[in-house]
């Protein structure tokens, strides 16, 4: 079977999606639409992950039952894909009666293997990140992703031997066995892993709002564990069962830079602890983060940009667009509504949007609405296999440009009064642009490019207002 199966990270539901949530899910779709244009069967999985102490805090100060809350936070996240147009195959959620089934019958077996024991804990503990912290990840004594200081904590702990895998993680990761993207991430993640993996506290005493360990209830699942196993899950795994996973293994598990470390580690030392001849997932994407106006993105300073807010300004399509256009996928990029607009105003007003209407406008008023279009094609499979994103729409924008380019240097609306054969056989080139432009955009923007294909493909072309409006 030829299949590519590609997951998201399942987000924490302490508070709503942001634009950051939806780059890497509109990442993730738009490589799943392009796999599906392949020809391979292809399994997209997100969803939400809904345990720990940090969500029951959120639910209590939101006044309701961590269920409840975790509901409405849930459904926040599946409106926020509807409106991007992100369609998954499956949204899971960490409080499913199968996950939660599977989680169990996983920590059993590890805990039978001797890679689970009991411990005391004592350290840094950060509420916000749900991780423990060494000396090294602080900045000022504070955790730099929350900027607090992590609380000292001691209590009666379960350890995951991690320790135990270091080495092997180490050779999988070095010849790409497990390959890390960006070259800088797979960098990061050997020094860390070299520089020595401790055994890791999986289980929390005091934390009500968890999966309970099977074989010692007073203790919940350390979020994580809880948290990574989703990606066999939402396969259908249970647990417990040898039958091969028809998906398995992933074939891209896209991320933020934040979490690289936990997915490198404790994800396949967990898989190998399984022995149930699981493979290491093919390759982790790693994509940086957004600044608005060179700063990080914060409630407290009001400059955060919700899904809603900018689909209301921009449409789905384009919004889509404008994320993926914004920075080159695994590299950090600074955005703002005045940066987005611009983008919107140069490459999909003026650009695509102008150059269909010119050319739909000239063949219908001079030629009966029949142009045969002169067979062309932007290949951006490179682009596509490597998840360079930004590259392939680079390349579709040159392809934009050079047709408008193109109606400006022939004067076509005067080619058409003077030499018609001229301007017929140039028309069939710009006709023929705009459908490689349609479906070289369809992973992108899906519903554009139909329009604009099945508008190209019409046995009568006729002419069409702009199809992204101009915005102030």
């Amino acid at each position: 079977m030829n299949k590519f199966y590609i997951t998201t990270p399942i987000y924490y539901v302490n508070d709503k999606p942001h634009i950051g949530h939806a780059y890497t899910s509109v990442a993730a779709d738009i490589l799943a639409r392009w796999h599906k244009s392949q020809g391979e069967e292809v399994f997209f999985l997100t969803g939400t992950d809904e345990h720990g102490a940090k969500v029951a805090q959120a639910a209590e100060k939101a006044g309701q039952s961590p269920k409840d809350f975790c509901d409405n936070r849930a459904q926040d996240f599946q409106d926020a894909w509807k409106l991007f147009n992100v369609k998954y195959d499956k949204f899971i959620r960490t409080t499913d009666a199968a996950h939660e089934a599977a989680i169990k019958r996983a920590l059993q077996r590890m805990y039978e293997r001797d890679f689970i024991y009991q411990g005391t804990y004592e350290g840094l503990y950060c509420t916000g990140c749900e991780q423990y912290k060494i000396a090294d990840d602080l900045i000022d004594g504070k955790c730099p992703e929350h900027q607090v200081e992590p609380q000292l904590m001691k209590e009666e702990s379960y350890f995951f031997k991690l320790s135990f895998f270091g080495r092997e993680l180490a050779k999988r990761i070095s010849n790409d066995e497990l390959l890390i993207e960006p070259k800088e991430r797979k960098s990061e993640v050997l020094n860390f892993i070299r520089s020595g993996l401790n055994d890791i506290s999986i289980s929390r005493k005091n934390v009500k709002w968890g999966i309970p360990l099977p074989f010692d209830k007073e203790h919940t699942t350390y979020v994580w564990v809880d948290a990574l196993l989703n990606y066999l899950t939402g396969l259908g795994w249970d647990g417990d069962n040898e039958k091969e996973l028809k998906f398995w293994p992933a074939d891209a598990q896209l991320m933020a830079k934040d979490i690289v470390r936990v997915h490198s580690t404790i994800w396949p030392g967990l898989l190998l602890a399984l022995n149930q001849g699981f493979k290491l997932p093919k390759r982790f994407f790693v994509h940086g983060f957004f600044t608005i106006n060179g700063q990080k993105m914060s409630k407290s300073l009001g400059n955060v940009i919700w899904p809603e807010e900018m689909v209301a300004k921009f449409s789905a399509d384009a919004s889509r667009y404008l994320l993926a256009a914004s920075t080159p996928f695994g590299h950090d990029g600074d955005i703002s509504w005045e940066k987005l607009t611009e983008k919107y105003n140069a490459d999909l007003a003026n650009g695509l949007g102008n150059l269909v209407s010119r050319v739909f406008n000239i063949i219908e008023k001079n030629f009966d609405g029949k142009i045969k279009a002169k067979k062309d094609k932007i290949d951006i499979a490179a682009e596509m296999e490597n998840f360079k994103l930004y590259q392939a729409l680079e390349k579709i924008i040159a392809k934009i440009d050079w047709a408008n380019k193109k109606i400006d240097e022939t004067k076509l609306w005067e080619l058409v009064k003077t030499n018609k054969g001229e301007a017929q056989k140039t028309l069939a080139e710009l006709l023929g642009a705009i459908i490689a432009i349609g479906e070289a955009l369809a992973p992108f923007m899906p519903e554009t490019a139909g329009k604009i294909l099945a508008a190209a493909k019409a046995e009568k072309i006729q002419k069409r207002e702009g199809l992204f409006p101009r915005i102030k």
